[in-house]
């Protein structure tokens, strides 16, 4: 299974039904997804965990429903009246994160962590989206904002962001699953960085290499290079032998080693020299 299905999974596993008031939270969030113009409310779905949540919630308060199959979807139908969310503390941490959490069953997605990172909500009005983002930023998470033209939207591209919204909405198992992930994917990427990098100061070496080579091939074909200093025909005779070593290596080899500005102007000398 994907990870966004797995994820589903173990949210719809969260045992909450002791407490009314979380359970209620629970289907507010539904709510927040969903089209509540009407006197019927309609919720569709491909996810068994998904609807098999809802239904529980649901079944848990008392109120009535039914579920149909449309083409690959679950269909499952209540009526708002039944309803009644006037008792519930929105000022509660619990009852907030239950929020959340049925909001992100309602209609939240999240893409394969090994590939990118982006978690999304879509809401079925600016209204409802400004109160869930408003509930969301009071655990300190960063969210952005997303319109479409039947949608709005809330998502989060960063990924210690993401880790930080699944551990609110209490999906432990897939925060230490997508934590796994994350670090190995930034291990890699901070190898192939440092590959990168040492592959273009490599390049960069070879590329001057190649120049110095040149210029001390030329003073030798013009019988100038037994003219140079001493300490010129020296590091020249080193990068002959060495194409590939640093500045820093031929620094060493010298009969009086020297740093690496000492030998880039050296060997710049020689450049000049044979420019001239």
């Amino acid at each position: 299974m994907s990870f966004s299905a797995n994820l589903k999974e173990e949210l719809s596993k969260i045992n909450i039904f002791s407490n009314v008031d979380i359970v209620k939270a629970e289907v507010y969030g539904y709510l927040l997804t969903l089209d509540t113009s009407e006197r019927k409310i309609k919720f569709l779905t491909e996810n068994e965990y998904n609807v098999n949540r809802l239904n529980k919630l649901l079944n848990n308060l008392r109120v009535n429903y039914e579920i149909k199959m449309q083409g690959k979807n679950f269909k499952l139908s209540f009526n708002k009246a039944e309803l009644e969310f006037g008792s519930l503390n929105f000022e509660d941490v619990d009852v907030q994160k239950g929020i959340v959490r049925g909001a992100f069953l309602g209609s939240g997605s999240i893409t394969e962590p090994d590939a990118r990172y982006h978690l999304e909500i879509r809401l079925e009005s600016e209204d409802k989206r400004r109160e869930l983002t408003k509930i969301i930023e009071k655990f300190g998470i960063e969210v952005k904002l997303l319109s479409r033209k039947y949608s709005y939207s809330i998502y989060i591209k960063d990924g210690e962001e993401i880790s930080k919204f699944l551990a609110l909405i209490g999906a432990s198992a897939a925060v230490l699953k997508y934590e796994d992930i994350r670090v190995l994917k930034e291990t890699k990427n901070n190898v192939n960085r440092k590959v990168n990098c040492e592959t273009a100061n490599l390049n960069k070496t070879v590329n001057a290499s190649v120049v110095q080579i040149e210029a001390i091939k030329k003073l030798k074909r013009l019988k100038k290079f037994n003219k140079l200093p001493l300490n010129l025909r020296e590091i020249a005779n080193l990068r002959l032998e060495n194409p590939e070593a640093s500045l820093v290596e031929l620094g060493q080899m010298l009969s009086e080693p020297i740093g690496k500005s000492g030998v880039n102007h050296r060997l710049k000398r020689i450049i000049e020299i044979s420019e001239e």
